[in-house]
């Protein structure tokens, strides 16, 4: 009897043991997840500021530096003669073409005779105004008499000095019907032939490059114009293969809205091969500068344009859009996105999303770690 009411009261004591265990068990918090647990092992790159020099190549085509339009001044004269064509190599005041001067000098030889007539009689008026020098208040003549001497000397003057400006005029006009080059250079085009009416509002009888100056204009790309500056070394490619030295002269400020192209303007040598019009290809190679940049190969692309994957200080990953500039080395730069110092994925970013936790590995040793 004894025996068994000792069984009993273990058998209560294991059941309350039991359950005051399975009670204290419910309590115990649950333990912390890995976040790192799975995660990917990944190859990541520092955003540096790297020497990015060159390596730009943009089409263009050769302009004069600075065009002049010759015209003639005058109006209504026919042209008698042409003395150069396209492609002559003038000089400054060189004539370019003659106009027809024979009416004009019919109306000089007029004018001229005039002058002389109206000279006699203001020489004649003076030489009366003289005669009643002294004469004032004297009674030998009146006033009025006096008076009209001298305003009739006065006039007669006035009147010669009218028809001899006159005369002046049709001088000018002579000199005038020489058309000259009103600069040096060489002849681009020449629009008018003998027997044209010459007219200062008409098209222009000659188009020349002042100083036979050539130079390139080239379409460069919005992203690489940041490298480019005056006065960098430009080797520009001709279409027969040869190759000119030039140097950077003008980066336009604006860029095209449509295109989204830039235009950079080349100086270049005199040369008789050069012509306005022809295609040209420039490879910049100027000075370096120290840029933003990333490898080539943290850059992806997708429907909402370039990005690269930036690593936080707690390596989750974020997506940030970027925009580029020069390419050289393998590097590309970077005009608009992380900052310098910022950890961005390499080639490991196609299987990452943003979001992810990764244990990152600088540069390559992520993948000899992963063999």
């Amino acid at each position: 009897m004894k025996a068994r009411k000792m069984t009993k009261t273990f058998g209560l004591a294991a059941a309350i043991a039991l359950t005051l265990g399975l009670a204290a068990c419910g309590k115990k918090p649950a333990p912390p997840v890995d976040e790192r647990a799975g995660a990917r092992t990944v190859s990541v790159s520092t955003v540096d500021a790297r020497q990015m020099g060159g390596g730009v190549d943009a089409p263009g085509v050769l302009i004069s530096r600075e065009e002049a339009s010759v015209n003639s001044e005058l109006s209504g004269y026919a042209v008698a003669k042409v003395y150069v064509e396209a492609g002559a190599l003038v000089r400054l005041g060189q004539p370019l073409a003659l106009l027809d001067d024979s009416l004009l000098q019919s109306q000089i030889a007029q004018q001229t005779a005039l002058v002389a007539q109206q000279k006699v009689a203001a020489d004649q008026a003076a030489q009366q105004s003289d005669d009643v020098a002294g004469l004032d208040d004297q009674g030998v003549l009146s006033k009025e008499q006096i008076d009209q001497r001298r305003f009739q000397a006065r006039s007669a003057r006035a009147a010669l000095d009218t028809q001899t400006a006159q005369l002046k005029d049709l001088q000018t006009r002579e000199a005038k019907m020489t058309v000259r080059a009103p600069v040096g250079g060489l002849v681009l085009q020449r629009n008018v032939r003998p027997g044209d009416i010459a007219s200062p509002a008409g098209t222009p009888m000659f188009t020349m490059a002042r100083d036979d100056l050539i130079e390139l204009q080239a379409d460069v790309a919005e992203g690489e114009m940041t490298g480019i500056r005056a006065g960098d070394p430009v080797q520009v490619t001709l279409p027969d293969g040869s190759q000119v030295q030039g140097t950077v002269r003008l980066v336009l400020p604006a860029v095209d809205q449509t295109t989204k192209l830039g235009q950079v303007r080349i100086s270049l040598p005199v040369r008789t091969d050069l012509r306005p019009g022809g295609f040209g290809r420039a490879s910049f190679n100027g000075s370096s500068q120290s840029v933003p940049a990333v490898p080539e190969t943290a850059v992806r692309y997708d429907a909402d344009g370039a990005s690269v994957m930036v690593v936080d200080s707690t390596d989750h990953v974020h997506q940030v859009p970027i925009s580029t500039g020069q390419h050289a080395g393998g590097y590309v730069q970077l005009i608009k996105g992380p900052p310098v110092g910022s950890r961005v994925l390499r080639g490991a970013a196609v299987f990452v999303l943003p979001g992810d936790v990764v244990i990152p590995t600088q540069d390559g040793a992520a993948a000899q770690g992963a063999r």
